[in-house]
């Protein structure tokens, strides 16, 4: 068994775990919820072993490769729906809203079918730039901020949805008909929201630190304005802003949802758009 055979029954547990978080929805089976939270765990779980086992697998490879994979757009992206089931899990543990699945998962199903389908899967040598300990601390902390975010983009979506349903901006508990009733109320929405960002904003600070930290060990300066760099601060001012504007103006409910949803397009385009879309110093987690 070898860790792109995992990874193809992580992307089919996702699936099944989304699916039937969206068939929960209209149903209101408590059973259909019990098997789409299972698959998620089951997912997660092979998923961890499947990361360990390609960490193994470089080990194997001639010239002694061995490294995190967590190097190219193909690990990132597999890193990247990991992290997002590993803060929708703890997040589920506390609020237990299954409904919530049914707009997280989805990223992570996504992210996995677009690695499994369409990039290259091939384990090589680091380049010289990548070839320290602050790429491992560099992206685990940008990545746990990058899914927090999406955990929170996901819940403000749900928020819009059933506050526009509601017909105002009312965070009270009454509940909504139909499908919205299986929706937690605004008020625990928009307070996963803030709890998410809260998560991610410290990860996402700790991930630009140790970048700089990389960046002048890798090439003699901590900040060069390449558009990574540029667009990584772009995210945390409109992260910074959210969380500003909530202390100091009182922002929740439909604002702070739609800038949560603002943040993580910018989230999205800083991780991909650069990568793919731009030229510069990143350039080579495009390939």
């Amino acid at each position: 068994m070898t860790s792109a055979q995992l990874f193809n029954f992580v992307t089919v547990a996702y699936f099944g775990a989304m699916v039937l978080f969206v068939v929960f929805l209209p149903t209101r089976s408590k059973q259909i919820a019990l098997g789409a939270t299972f698959l998620a765990y089951v997912g997660f779980a092979i998923h961890t072993v499947a990361i360990g086992l390609r960490w193994y697998e470089s080990y194997q490879l001639p010239g002694g490769v061995g490294r995190a994979p967590l190097s190219n757009l193909y690990e990132s992206v597999v890193f990247f729906a990991w992290t997002i089931l590993l803060v929708y899990l703890l997040i589920d543990l506390k609020y237990k809203q299954r409904a919530v699945g049914a707009f997280v998962i989805p990223f992570a199903f996504l992210g996995m079918t677009w690695g499994q389908l369409r990039l290259d899967q091939s384990i090589d040598p680091l380049v010289p730039a990548l070839q320290s300990n602050w790429l491992t601390y560099h992206v685990i902390t940008c990545f746990l901020g990058y899914a927090a975010f999406a955990v929170a983009c996901g819940v403000s979506i749900m928020y819009l949805i059933k506050e526009g349903k509601d017909g105002g901006e009312s965070r009270s508990d009454s509940p909504a008909g139909g499908v919205l009733s299986l929706f937690p109320s605004t008020r625990i929405l928009d307070d996963i929201n803030y709890k998410a960002i809260m998560i991610g904003f410290p990860m996402l600070t700790l991930g630009i630190v140790t970048g700089a930290a990389w960046a002048n060990y890798a090439w003699g300066t901590y900040w060069s304005w390449d558009p990574k760099e540029t667009w990584s601060l772009i995210v945390w001012f409109i992260y910074a802003a959210f969380l500003h504007a909530r202390f100091t103006r009182g922002w929740v409910g439909r604002k702070a949802a739609w800038l949560s949803i603002v943040g993580f397009g910018a989230t999205i385009f800083c991780y991909l758009g650069v990568n793919l879309v731009l030229s510069g110093l990143h350039s080579y987690g495009g390939s």
